[in-house]
């Protein structure tokens, strides 16, 4: 009976932060390099987060997707 209820729980939980994530992630302004260049922007890397930034231009400051 112990397992059945920790096995529910642990679903739950999961379940829960299955869909908690992509909402956090979606908060994100994001574009994409190629638009980002377009827009009179540059890429860079910030090592402090481990994510490409668009610096300048129409995106200035959005997080890159690809």
């Amino acid at each position: 009976m112990r397992t059945r209820i920790l096995a529910v729980t642990a679903a739950l939980v999961l379940a829960a932060l299955g869909t908690a994530v992509p909402v956090a992630q979606g908060a994100v302004p994001t574009v994409a390099g190629p638009t980002c260049e377009h827009g009179r922007g540059t890429l860079e890397y910030d090592s402090a987060t481990g994510v490409w930034n668009c610096v300048g231009g129409k995106y200035d400051g959005e997080r890159i997707t690809s």
